[in-house]
């Protein structure tokens, strides 16, 4: 299980842009994008990297999705928890 208190931050190395209810992500290194490894996030991801704002903590972005989305909190901690950690397995947040 995911520490609740935790405050997810976003990595400086990622550019981000919000197109729609979407958010491009786009790794750079050395001022030069890595095209190969742009991540899409939908409008539920969107809304959680939204939250990401070195702030919210787990809990509050778990609260916040059950509010948002009428989710059961099974299921806002489950889709909290896989978000935090597929991004940072991909360095997109720390």
């Amino acid at each position: 299980m995911i520490n609740l208190s935790i405050i997810p931050l976003r990595s400086p190395s990622v550019v981000t842009r919000k197109t729609g209810n979407e958010y491009v992500l786009v790794p750079v290194e050395n001022n030069i994008a890595d095209m190969n490894s742009v991540y899409t996030l939908n409008e539920t991801g969107a809304f959680l990297w939204e939250l990401i704002d070195g702030e919210n903590n787990i809990e509050d972005m778990i609260e916040a999705l059950i509010r948002e989305y009428d989710v059961d909190e099974q299921t806002a901690t489950s889709d909290v928890s896989e978000f935090i950690t597929e991004m940072s397995k991909y360095l997109i947040i720390n």
